[in-house]
């Protein structure tokens, strides 16, 4: 499994200068943990069909998750449940809500696989992560012409924007779990970036291996630790610098935040 990343990662980029002292945590998480972010960070996608002829066929769907496994409710009338229908490989698309006006900079993932409709048990937790997703399907969740389809996930692309891109495996995605983090990491990082710049460009000095960094911003966040981008003399850089332990809160994101600069001034 090849991983090939540079936006966010220190100095592994051509025109990017490499950090002077070595990143005391680089950690991150997974490819698997990220697309899992992606998947629950949103409830639509791009579904990716074939036709009877088996020619692809792409429509917009909403979707809820089952332990990862996205939960599709269809028309049996719709040219994509017709295709469910006949052939059940898919796959589909999600972006993740966009932070950069580039389009091809924001977050995304594809999940392929196969469908198929649930039963017993499995059939009343889909229905209840469809809707808990999407409340409007109640109208229509039970009518006799939707299908409920649950995408058993065999393969999964993850692209976090320029360079930034790597695979996992089915097991390995519904093994992994969204992070906790996240869902609280614009109000984090913009009081990060407005009342703690100091801060910041400690850490990129002492803890991101950038001994030259005259300022610093956090440009994401995670369970893990934070993304800096940092000036030096030798132009702009970007690196990481990992919490002691991995968190499983947002509460607990100023206690770590409050660790590493406790450890950035020390050093």
């Amino acid at each position: 499994m090849s991983t090939l990343r540079d936006h966010g990662d220190p100095g592994d980029a051509p025109s990017v200068p490499p950090p002077l002292t070595p990143v005391v945590n680089a950690a991150r998480p997974s490819a698997a943990e990220e697309a899992r972010t992606i998947a629950a960070s949103t409830n639509t996608g791009t579904l990716a069909t074939l036709t009877a002829d088996g020619d692809p066929w792409a429509s917009m769907v909403t979707f809820g998750l089952l332990d990862g496994a996205p939960v599709l409710c269809v028309s049996n009338l719709a040219e994509h449940g017709r295709n469910l229908a006949g052939d059940q490989r898919a796959s589909i698309a999600v972006t993740a809500p966009a932070t950069d006006a580039d389009p091809l900079a924001n977050p995304r993932i594809t999940l392929a696989g196969v469908v198929a409709r649930p039963t017993g048990d499995e059939y009343d937790a889909a229905r209840a992560a469809h809707l808990a997703a999407v409340p409007a399907a109640k109208y229509y969740v039970d009518y006799s012409d939707f299908t409920l389809w649950v995408l058993r996930v065999h393969r999964v692309r993850w692209v976090g924007g320029y360079g930034r891109m790597d695979s996992a495996t089915g097991p390995d995605y519904t093994a992994a779990a969204p992070d906790p983090v996240r869902p609280a990491a614009g109000g984090a990082i913009a009081h990060l970036n407005a009342d703690h710049a100091d801060a910041l460009a400690a850490m990129a000095r002492t803890l991101g291996g950038y001994p030259d960094a005259t300022a610093a911003t956090c440009t994401d966040l995670d369970r893990y630790g934070l993304d800096l981008r940092v000036t030096c003399a030798r132009g702009i850089a970007y690196t990481r610098v990992g919490y002691a332990t991995p968190i499983d809160s947002a509460d607990q994101l100023r206690a770590a935040a409050v660790e590493l600069t406790r450890r950035a001034q020390q050093a």
